[in-house]
């Protein structure tokens, strides 16, 4: 699509695979023991859709949905489940599919986004990523490496950066991680670049001291803008399951979000987590990540996603 490149179905369906397993295989043998759609499979689909990480809200919201079409479209066939479960599930992810031109029209410049996350959840990756498609787009790109608590982040961020073809603005191991900040987006501003995006360090989202650091270095980009940054990313690990909306509440609560990643949708992942941070949040999945390739990331569709899940 556009600029970014165009992941297979087939590549999404197989890192879903886990969470399929687990709803759409028991979701078939609840419907086997049924000959009508009743409070028995309503019942259980909501059980099913609880195990899968989808969340007991979405859950809820889901069958309460599904009950109310079943009554006033007088659905009777358990045939008819998985299409009108699939269309209910869309409607809980909302906002619209993913557009061609995600990265070649910027509404700021120099655009500036900031990753936030924990260890291990895949930020180093995902920010090459995200510049390896704005360098695509055309876009000169500058990496804020401010990330400064962890050995070899900044080496693992110049690897990347030089794969995407950005520059990376960075100091010494234990510098201020604000100051890296304030000096990547004044380089950018310098160098009339079109997109900054500042790494950030990632302990525990209970750590204290890590979101005075995150709170601190907003402060600091919103002293040379106020609307900076545009964008601020959180990077959740697909595998974590339910401990990735516990993520999301705490750095929501500290910086603010704009938008869900989700990395590691390689067949491990329990994929189901998506729908529970879009309804906890009410924030967007922007992002899917299937692999470790610089061009394993595309922008999250929620009917791509919701047909992967469900294999069709």
């Amino acid at each position: 699509m556009g600029f970014w490149n165009t992941l297979t179905f087939d590549k999404l369906k197989d890192g879903l695979a886990k969470t399929r397993t687990g709803l759409v295989e028991e979701i078939g043998r609840l419907m086997t023991s049924r000959t009508v759609i009743d409070a028995t499979i309503l019942d259980g689909i909501e059980k099913i859709l609880i195990t899968a990480d989808i969340g007991t809200e979405t859950a809820a919201a889901t069958i309460d949905g599904l009950r109310a079409r079943v009554k006033t479209e007088r659905y009777s066939e358990p045939a008819d489940i998985y299409r009108l479960l699939k269309e209910e599930l869309r409607n809980q992810l909302g906002g619209p599919e993913a557009t061609d031109d995600y990265g070649t029209v910027l509404p700021a410049r120099p655009y500036v986004v900031m990753v936030v996350g924990i260890n291990g959840a895949g930020k180093t990756t995902t920010i090459g990523k995200l510049a390896h498609n704005y360098v695509r787009a055309g876009k000169r790109v500058f990496i804020g490496a401010a990330d400064t608590f962890r050995a070899a982040a900044n080496e693992q961020m110049e690897i990347w950066a030089q794969r995407a073809g950005a520059e990376v603005i960075r100091q010494q191991r234990g510098a201020d991680p604000a100051a890296v900040a304030f000096d990547a987006v004044r380089s950018a501003v310098a160098n009339a670049a079109d997109v900054v995006i500042i790494d950030t360090a990632g302990r525990l989202h209970t750590n204290v001291n890590l979101m005075e650091e995150l709170r601190k270095i907003k402060r600091v980009l919103q002293k040379q803008d106020k609307a900076f940054p545009h964008e601020v990313l959180l990077v959740i690990d697909a595998t974590t399951g339910q401990n990735g909306l516990q993520q999301a509440r705490q750095f929501g609560a500290a910086v603010g979000l704009t938008g869900i990643v989700l990395t590691k949708i390689d067949g491990t992942a329990k994929g189901g987590i998506v729908f529970a941070v879009t309804r906890a949040m009410n924030v967007p999945v922007k992002f899917v990540g299937v692999g470790e390739r610089i061009d394993d990331l595309q922008p999250f569709d929620p009917n791509e996603f919701v047909n992967a899940l469900f294999g069709t």
